[in-house]
């Protein structure tokens, strides 16, 4: 069988997605097993992360592997990822050896990495993640780039739990821009909009205006996933309009990309916009919806206490998902090179 990485949703069927949902909800019943026995997995932390450590150390563990932690430039020498560059700066390697390297050692790689946020055209191209992609030999995992392929998967086995099937269509499903004090990675919501219409649910991204939508590519995947799967995809700057008859709220904030790297000028506009706090009045206005957030979230700022702290709230399920749904890729990613 060919050798696959997990770089995004979008790279893999939706048979195939259904699959890995099963397969995490049975390691969810089971959390123990032996699918990464004698097998180990490179985690390069290139940002700070708490969930993502913590689930795939575990799962990996809970399985019967070994996860290896390195954050390059701090317990690992700093990496180059331009090819041709005279290497005379900071960086002492380049990834070409690194990634070959680590597939000496390792079954799987797995990658965190933000955007620079100083130049979106040449974030938008994921170099990092595709520079090991393109030089290891062993299937390399996206941990979080300018997609969360992850928790998307965590994100969709909580709402399949929380409504009793896998059958999402037919949900009305809000995806909510809200006030931060800083401008955010937009990585969140990108897969927000792909997994919610690659599931068929009716989904409407609310912003505050046009600068806000997300980058053409993630709001074609929008429209291409809606014609294969059906739902629907509706833009909208009004919270009331948003939220009423809602299913599922989801919400994150992200920068709007016409001011990406000059954020000084997006801040008047960000401010205006606090409004948009997940509140008990808007989740009034829906159909007894769930309320999600990939979490770290900024209570008061982004959503209120009440929202937070009501039954209404899955993200905490969401969250435990992430160790359920990462085992579940590794496993898969495992048995692939096995096969």
């Amino acid at each position: 069988m060919t050798m696959r990485h997990f770089l995004s949703t979008q790279d893999w069927s939706r048979p195939e997605l259904d699959a890995l949902l099963a397969q995490a909800a049975q390691f969810k019943r089971h959390r123990s097993g032996t699918a990464l026995a004698g097998k180990s997995i490179a985690l390069l932390f290139f940002n700070p992360s708490m969930r993502t450590r913590t689930s795939f150390e575990l799962g990996a563990f809970q399985l019967g592997g070994h996860a290896i932690v390195l954050q390059p430039g701090k317990d690992a020498w700093p990496i180059e990822f331009e090819s041709g560059t005279v290497m005379d700066g900071e960086a002492e390697e380049h990834v070409a050896e690194v990634a070959r390297v680590l597939s000496r050692y390792v079954d799987l790689i797995a990658v965190r990495a933000f955007p620079k946020f100083q130049d979106w055209t040449v974030d938008r191209e994921d170099r990092v993640i595709h520079a090991f992609a393109r030089h290891a030999s062993v299937p390399v995992i996206n941990m979080e780039t300018i997609t969360h392929p992850m928790q998307e998967l965590a994100h969709i086995l909580a709402l399949q739990q929380h409504f009793g099937c896998a059958d999402l269509r037919g949900r009305k499903y809000v995806l909510t821009w809200t006030y931060h004090p800083k401008p955010l990675n937009t990585a969140v919501a990108n897969s927000a909009l792909q997994i919610a219409t690659r599931f068929g649910m009716d989904v409407t991204l609310l912003c505050p205006n046009r600068d806000y939508l997300l980058d053409a590519r993630y709001m074609e995947f929008a429209r291409r996933n809606v014609a294969e799967n059906g739902g629907s995809l509706t833009l909208s700057h009004d919270p009331q309009e948003a939220y009423r008859g809602a299913h599922v709220v989801y919400a994150k904030s992200w920068g709007a990309l016409p001011y990406f790297g000059r954020w000084a000028d997006e801040k008047p506009i960000r401010d205006a916009h606090r409004h948009f706090i997940v509140d008990e009045a808007k989740m009034a206005l829906t159909d007894h919806a769930v309320f999600s957030h990939c979490l770290p979230l900024r209570r008061n700022v982004k959503a209120t206490d009440a929202v937070m702290d009501s039954p209404a709230c899955i993200a905490i399920d969401e969250a435990e998902n992430r160790l359920h749904v990462q085992k579940a890729v590794m496993a898969r990613l495992v048995e692939g090179r096995d096969s």
